[in-house]
């Protein structure tokens, strides 16, 4: 046993911020409108928005980029 209880392991886990899993789980869940109110509160309560402005803009110019490969490949084969 290592001394320290589940509170201390806890805490120690939402100061380092959220990793990247959990910001790529809520711009998808985001960007689909599914996500829950409590994930949402979570997300809020984060330090620093900045994670998530980023994935978010990394997300939307990829979803923009994605629609345009799609359009440019129908549009070639008619």
């Amino acid at each position: 046993m290592t001394g320290t209880s589940d509170n201390e392991n806890n805490k120690n886990r939402k100061t380092g911020g959220p990793g990247v899993l959990k910001i790529m789980q809520s711009i998808l869940a985001g960007a689909f409108g599914v996500q829950s109110d409590k994930r949402r509160e979570e997300d809020f309560s984060s330090h620093s928005p900045w994670p998530y402005i980023i994935a978010g803009v990394l997300f939307t110019a990829g979803f923009v980029v994605g629609l345009i490969l799609i359009v440019q490949m129908v549009l070639s084969s008619q």
